[in-house]
C-alpha cells in the first residue's frame, strides 16, 4: 500500500479497459488520478464511481475530456490537472485505437486513424506532460502503453502494429532525451487482455472474413499463451503501479512484456 501515495497521475483512455484498471489501481496506493478519455462524460462517470475508493486510501479522483491527436486539448487536460493536484508526477499515454482491415485492403484513412491516436497521440502526450514536468521540476515519469503487436506484425491490422512500434521508438527517443531532467520514460505490452476493445476486434475480425463466430480470434490469439488463459486488465495493473513508483526508479527506455509468455523476445 501507498507506493504512489501523493503523486499526481494522468491516464489517458482511462474511461473502460485497462486504463480505468490502471487509474483504480493507482488510487489504491494513494494517488491522485485523473482519469482522461475522449469520452468525457464516462471518465466523469468513472472518476465519480471512484470517489470513496480515492478517499479510503487518501487520494482523489477527478476526470477530463481529450483528444490525444490534439495538442491544445492535451494542455488544457495537464493543466486542469495541475490545477487540482499541484503538479504532474507520472503521465501514462494509454489511450489507443484498433480497426482491423485485410493487409491489401488497408486506406489511407485507416492508417491515418490509428497512426494519429496511437503514435501522434503517444509523442504529443509524452511532450506535454514533458514540458510540464521540466517546468515544475523534480522530474518524473511517462509511461507508455505499446502492445505484442509492437513485437510481430499480424495480417490484418498492419496499421495498428505499426503504430505500437512508434511506442517502443517513442519510449526509447524520449527516455534518451529526458534523462537529463531526471525523466524515466518506460512502457508495457499487454497481450491477449478481455476488455471492451478486444470485443470490437472481434467483431471486426468477422467482419471482414478473418473469423467465423464470435470469440474464435480470441481463441486462435490465445492458443500460444504459455500461462494458459487471456488476461485480464487486473494482471496489467501490478507492472503499471511498479512503472509509476519510486520501486522502477533506476529503469527507463524499456518496454516490460505483460502477455502471459505469449512473444518470447
Amino acid at each position: 500500500m501507498g507506493r504512489v501515495s501523493g503523486r499526481s497521475c494522468i491516464v489517458t483512455g482511462a474511461a473502460r479497459g485497462i486504463g480505468r484498471a490502471i487509474g483504480e489501481a493507482l488510487l489504491d496506493e494513494g494517488a491522485l488520478v485523473c482519469f482522461a478519455d475522449i469520452n468525457g462524460d464516462q471518465a466523469r462517470s468513472v472518476a465519480a464511481a471512484n470517489s470513496e475508493r480515492a478517499e479510503r486510501n487518501g487520494g482523489r479522483a477527478t476526470w477530463a475530456d481529450v483528444d490525444v491527436t490534439s495538442r491544445d486539448a492535451v494542455r488544457a487536460m495537464i493543466e486542469k490537472t495541475v490545477a487540482e493536484f499541484g503538479r504532474l508526477d507520472v503521465k501514462f499515454n494509454n489511450a489507443g485505437v484498433n480497426k482491423p482491415m485485410n493487409f491489401l485492403d488497408v486506406t489511407e484513412d485507416n492508417w491515418n486513424f490509428v497512426m494519429g491516436v496511437n503514435g501522434l497521440g503517444c509523442l504529443i502526450g509524452m511532450q506535454e506532460a514533458a514540458r510540464q514536468m521540466i517546468a515544475q521540476g523534480g522530474g518524473g515519469k511517462i509511461v507508455n502503453t505499446a502492445s505484442i503487436a509492437s513485437r510481430q506484425g499480424f495480417d490484418n491490422v498492419a496499421p495498428y502494429c505499426a503504430s505500437k512500434w512508434a511506442v517502443v521508438s517513442l519510449t526509447q527517443s524520449g527516455a534518451r532525451d529526458l534523462a537529463k531532467h531526471d525523466i524515466t520514460v518506460t512502457g508495457f505490452a499487454p497481450g491477449v487482455v478481455a476488455t471492451e476493445m478486444w470485443e470490437q476486434v472481434d467483431e471486426d475480425l468477422m467482419r471482414i472474413g478473418a473469423s467465423a463466430k464470435p470469440g474464435e480470434a480470441m481463441e486462435a490469439f490465445s492458443a500460444d499463451i504459455l500461462r494458459g488463459r487471456v488476461a485480464t486488465p487486473a494482471d496489467i495493473t501490478g507492472t503499471t503501479t511498479f512503472l509509476a513508483s519510486r520501486d522502477s526508479d533506476y529503469m527507463t527506455g524499456q518496454i516490460v512484456m505483460i502477455d502471459g509468455g505469449m512473444t518470447l523476445v
